[in-house]
């Protein structure tokens, strides 16, 4: 038994060996392209919208022109003007870097953000499809239990009619089968339940599409790679520059100052029209004093300090689902192990049977028993693999290198 049991567990472990020489890549084909095209509008919406954030220190020119006309004293006279103006500041106590860096930090943390969103998809693609999977496998294995309870009942049938038994054996064992039957129904209605689900989301056929094999990943690679925690870094990288830009506003600034001015009238008071044109140029200083300076300046500095305090809580988070998954699994695996240890155990006894068989001691309903109970087993097995897959799921969900 210790020999089977090291045989065993060498074999799981040449799966795992095999399992991390596999790379997941493409994840991105478990979803529609109807999808991905939203995330690039995303994408795209985040980069114009932190271009113009980044040049949002630029003041703008200021064109003018007006023309009108009237005919106060019965003539008409008229009169046109232009103009251009400039106010651009080239000093803001350290506003306009700060307002670039913010305006970077904000387009790394808002791209992170649709990374999540996306991988959250991918992640709810993939689980449907392992679903389905399982329970393809659950009706599988449920079609065996509904031969070994009509097997059953057809022991029971021949021992009640020679008998041997009551009517209310052969009744436990037609509620038996009726159950497993029914079990079977409520498996195909959650199957076509999770299919329509996962058609919503993916282009892909469920019947073709293969589910992805997930290596598993140590503590310090996960929470080193983590797209979550990488956004809640950002977000705090954000509110600090957005706290130097509260500081700065209230600071001193300079501005440079420039326009042009053009008029033209025509009156029947002048001779003719007249027409100038002048400019002017030069700066200014000026430091805004607010009442709210130091609250709207202990503002943003409160918004930072809880950003830090959310980023060491989030990666605390992390810790223990990373944890709780790695638990998860460890129980998986010897749930699975058992289904090992059973399927040998029942492919020794089904052995043992055909022999008696053959010898005249056992029916053939005794061989398919034991046939219908090595197929459970490895199918039991096959779906514990495929819940270790869902629980690695949840953590490459958030893996930045999952692609």
């Amino acid at each position: 038994m210790k020999v089977l049991k090291l045989l065993i567990t060498l074999s799981l472990l040449c799966s795992y060996e095999l399992l991390a020489e596999q790379t997941v890549q493409n994840l991105e084909t478990y979803i529609s392209k109807n999808k991905k095209e939203q995330f690039s509008y995303d994408y795209k919406k985040i980069e114009e919208d932190s271009a113009k954030l980044r040049d949002s220190w630029i003041a703008p020119l200021n064109l003018q022109y007006s023309y009108s006309k009237s005919n106060p004293y019965i003539d008409e006279q008229t009169a046109e003007n232009a103009m251009i103006k400039m106010d651009q500041p080239i000093f803001q106590s350290g506003g306009i870097y700060y307002g670039i860096k913010f305006a970077e930090a904000s387009k790394i943390y808002s791209d992170y953000s649709v990374d999540v969103a996306k991988r959250k998809l991918i992640k709810d693609a993939i689980s449907l499809l392992m679903q389905i999977k399982q329970a393809s496998l659950r009706m599988e294995k449920q079609n065996y239990l509904i031969k070994n309870s009509e097997i059953n009942l057809e022991l029971k049938k021949e021992q009640y009619l020679s008998g041997q038994l009551d009517s209310g054996f052969l009744d436990s064992a037609i509620i038996e089968r009726n159950v497993v039957i029914q079990a079977l129904y409520d498996i195909q209605t959650n199957k076509e339940r999770v299919v329509s689900k996962f058609e919503a989301i993916s282009d892909i056929s469920y019947e073709d599409a293969k589910i992805p094999h997930l290596e598993l990943l140590d503590e310090n690679k996960f929470l080193g790679e983590n797209l979550v925690l990488d956004m809640s870094q950002s977000q705090t990288q954000r509110d600090k520059y957005n706290k130097d830009i509260t500081v700065a506003k209230y600071l001193p600034r300079v501005s440079i100052t420039a326009g042009y001015n053009w008029s033209k009238s025509d009156s029947p008071f002048q001779f003719g029209s007249t027409e100038k044109d002048y400019y002017d140029y030069g700066f200014k200083v000026s430091m805004p004093l607010d009442v709210n300076i130091a609250r709207d300046i202990e503002s943003s500095k409160i918004t930072y300090l809880k950003s830090k305090v959310v980023e060491v809580d989030k990666k605390r988070e992390l810790k223990a689902l990373f944890e709780q998954v790695m638990q998860n699994i460890s129980n998986l695996d010897k749930k699975k192990l058992l289904s090992v240890e059973n399927k040998k155990l029942y492919e020794k006894l089904l052995l043992d049977t055909k022999s008696l068989f053959n010898a005249g001691y056992k029916t053939q309903y005794d061989v398919e028993l034991l046939k219908n109970s090595v197929a459970i087993q490895t199918i039991d097995a096959n779906i514990f693999e495929i819940d270790k897959q869902l629980e690695l799921l949840s953590l490459y969900e958030m893996y930045k290198n999952a692609i």
